[in-house]
């Protein structure tokens, strides 16, 4: 098992012949998916997802791949081939084709469908591709073959890619559930047909690889969801992933079954559930689904919400809820059913709205209490089962963090592949396949792009570490007054706070430490106001740390007398 990675430098030039891997995201994390394959001068890009921020993250919106090592080359691209319709998956398409409007993109109905009206935001008309289940495309030197797979939306695809290096299976997010809700299973016998030709490497969904066994069917949810209908006093509140069609199905069914109306709250549920029902992807019983102002004048038990937040997202309906702000107040006897899994590194704000939810006296129902949660990714035992069909030569483990991808990769070894063929890779690392095996190469630029309200990439680790200084130890602004001759305090410094908690006497030490930096600063002969500034930023925040083990913001404002 290949997973030595330190000190990679920037690739050889691909031989001729050869087929370049390099994953821009989603090795390592649970998110911003994308990988890039090479071959014959040529791009082809698969998924071009966004990852969510976490706590540490302040203000940030969403994270991007890195575009850096194809910017240069985007002409070169010939398409962007979508598994599936989740924002891990396509929520970054939008930025990528900022930069280039007609790169063709290829899709499922579904998957295009949400896209194309995730592009109105942006005023982008995509080159669409549409594609199902069994299609071929030549698109460039990539030959391109669709494989139906069953995942927690709609429309997945797997996908072959043929190259003059070898065959390339990658499975998108996939699960093996035999008795889904739209009865559209993975499809084993294409898996096999591939595996019958010779699958020269492998890209596998590991984010269950550390779960024993199978996956629970979607249909196994049934009895628990029907259970909080038959139960639940008054309001039913329903939060799920916008795009999560196989749930809210089984929502509007209980719903239905019990005698409950039900309004889609928050705009990306109401377009995603509205594109779903119009393609024919969600069966609404007529009368069902009501505008939500005509839910106010219903007796509470007659009344189901359904809505986003099921990841603490802190601008979501349930977490404007939870925090009082929403129009939608949560009260005593309301159920609140969240219908998600808990994506890694969101844990605190869920448990979070959880017990403000609590506090307000809903009865929250989530995965921890109940069993009205599934996952949709393959557990151990469905991808030993598929190594076993497949038989690749090459195996790199996709869409994970890294102990996802060593499980992965173990259970690849255990079904008889090379150690040697296994490569646990990471973001930025580029793996090559030349004649039959894989390996690395090098690696290039792949780190996180954060999105900022409308700015890209203009926030830095740096930024974010000022947030959270700002968010944890308050601001000190420090206004000196300074004799132009001398460069000294002409008057006593002034402090000024926000978020920083002190007394009279908490800043006379500061200033003793300042006057310190100043005669040394004139000694030296240092004259320039911004370097000034920064000596007496940096002598009160080593002041304050020394002296109370805080670290506030310190800014420094100079003013020549």
């Amino acid at each position: 098992m290949s997973s030595a990675l330190n000190g990679l430098k920037t690739p050889p030039a691909l031989p001729r012949g050869g087929l370049r891997v390099t994953p821009l995201g989603g090795l390592g994390e649970i998110g911003r998916n994308m990988t890039v394959f090479e071959n014959a001068g040529k791009l082809l890009i698969v998924d071009c997802g966004v990852l969510f921020p976490e706590e540490n993250q302040p203000g940030i919106d969403v994270i991007l791949p890195d575009f850096s090592s194809i910017r240069d080359r985007l002409s070169d691209v010939v398409a962007i081939v979508l598994t599936h319709g989740h924002e891990d998956h396509i929520g970054g398409v939008p930025y990528l084709l900022k930069e280039r409007a007609d790169i063709p993109v290829i899709g499922s109905e579904l998957t295009l469908a949400f896209l194309t009206s995730k592009l109105k935001e942006h005023r982008i008309t995509p080159k669409a591709v549409h594609v199902e289940a069994g299609d071929v495309r030549q698109m460039g030197p990539f030959g391109l073959e669709f494989v139906a797979v069953n995942h927690s939306i709609p429309d997945g695809l797997a996908v072959a890619i043929r190259t003059d290096a070898g065959l390339v299976l990658h499975t998108g997010d996939f699960k093996m559930d035999q008795f889904p809700l739209d009865n559209r299973i993975t499809d084993l016998r294409h898996f096999a047909r591939l595996g019958e030709e010779g699958v020269d490497l492998f890209l596998t969904d590991s984010t269950n690889a550390e779960v024993p066994g199978f996956t629970m069917s979607e249909r196994d949810l049934i009895p628990a969801i029907d259970q909080v209908f038959a139960t639940a006093p008054r309001r039913i509140i329903v939060s799920s992933f916008a795009s999560h069609v196989h749930r809210i199905q089984q929502v509007l069914d209980s719903a239905h079954a019990h005698g409950r109306k039900v309004a889609f709250v928050g705009r990306s549920m109401v377009k995603n559930m509205g594109i779903a029902r119009d393609l024919g992807y969600l069966n609404i019983p007529r009368g069902l689904v009501v505008d939500f102002k005509k839910l106010e004048s219903m007796p509470d038990n007659k009344v189901t919400l359904v809505c986003t937040g099921s990841q603490g997202e802190p601008l979501a309906a349930l977490a404007r809820m939870a925090n009082g702000d929403h129009q939608i107040r949560i009260g005593d006897g309301d159920t609140v059913l969240l219908a998600s899994s808990l994506i890694p590194g969101n844990e605190n704000a869920i448990y979070g709205i959880i017990n403000k939810l609590t506090d307000l006296g809903a009865n929250v129902v989530h995965k921890g209490n109940a069993k009205v949660h599934v996952s949709g990714h393959a557990s151990a035992g469905e991808l030993v089962y598929c190594y076993n069909i497949v038989r690749p030569s090459n195996v790199l483990p996709v869409h994970g963090e890294s102990k996802h991808l060593h499980a992965n990769a173990e259970l690849a070894i255990r079904t008889g592949v090379d150690p040697d063929q296994v490569i646990i890779g990471r973001d930025g690392v580029t793996i090559d396949l030349i004649d039959g095996r894989a390996k690395v190469s090098g690696k290039v630029q792949a780190e996180l792009v954060y999105v900022d309200g409308q700015m890209v990439g203009a926030a830095t680790e740096e930024t974010l570490q000022e947030r959270r200084l700002l968010r944890e130890g308050g601001v000190v602004t420090v206004l000196a007054l300074l004799d132009p001759d001398t460069n000294m305090p002409a008057e006593p410094l002034e402090f000024l706070t926000r978020g920083f908690v002190y007394d009279d006497r908490t800043f006379d030490g500061a200033s003793a430490e300042v006057v310190k930096a100043l005669t040394r600063a004139a000694e030296q002969k240092v004259n320039d106001l911004k370097r000034l500034e920064s000596i007496i930023a940096n002598a009160v925040s080593r002041y304050m740390q020394r002296t109370y083990r805080r670290e506030p913001a310190v800014i420094a404002i100079v003013v020549d007398a």
